[in-house]
């Protein structure tokens, strides 16, 4: 039997971090569960306190695989993303050429590991459109140094598939939630980061992501 699985993420209009292996498990094509965690909750039970539940760290992502009688838990958004990348090679999560498939994971650890500025001036409100704030320097680098890394890789791959490197991978799955933010925050992109920014806001998971961001905003709870 096929490996069950369950995707643990946070209130989907804020939860950057969960979009990511929602869009790589989707890629795969792989039915599986989710369970919804709302974020920002202090009350018990405390969104800290829920979470775990199904993980020790207190922090979503979590999949957890079930096969074989056993249950593996996997955390971090990234780990995730390789995990399913190992578990579906049909799905082509990372590209087959060795150089392309070096930078594509160069593109996704950058932006695991780095652009603390963008992170807190730019969070992530899927369902909004929201003025554009007085963005301080480290900001305003960072989102330099996202779209010229985005304009230098299209450059070479946008012509064969449209996305970063080529056909979709974990790079776009990296980069999907800053795509998310450059749209609410109105900030301005070179034509071909433009054209990019739409092919992924126009992917069914993307779509859907986004029709439940917004409903949790018409219901008050983000």
């Amino acid at each position: 039997m096929p490996a069950h699985y369950t995707l643990v993420v946070g209130t989907k209009n804020w939860s950057s971090w969960s979009l990511r292996p929602y869009l790589a498990l989707r890629a795969t094509g792989a039915p599986f569960e989710e369970a919804v965690i709302q974020l920002r909750q202090t009350e018990s039970p405390s969104t800290k306190e829920q979470i775990q539940k199904y993980s020790p760290t207190g922090r979503v992502p979590v999949l957890k695989i079930e096969e074989n009688g056993g249950t593996t838990t996997v955390w971090d958004s990234l780990a995730i993303c390789e995990t399913l990348a190992e578990r579906h090679p049909e799905a082509r999560l990372w590209p087959a050429d060795a150089c392309s498939r070096a930078m594509a994971r160069s593109y996704a650890a950058e932006m695991h590991s780095g652009f603390p500025d963008l992170r807190e001036q730019l969070p992530m409100d899927f369902a909004r459109k929201i003025a554009t704030p007085q963005l301080r320097e480290a900001t305003q680098e960072q989102i330099a140094r996202v779209l010229e890394s985005w304009e230098t890789a299209l450059a070479k791959h946008e012509a064969s598939g449209g996305f970063l490197f080529g056909t979709f991978s974990v790079a776009d799955c990296m980069y999907g939630p800053v795509v998310s933010r450059f749209i609410t925050y109105g900030i301005k992109m070179p034509a071909a980061s433009q054209r990019y920014a739409e092919r992924v806001m126009a992917l069914p998971a993307m779509k859907d992501w986004g029709t439940a961001a917004k409903a949790e905003v018409d219901k008050g709870i983000a």
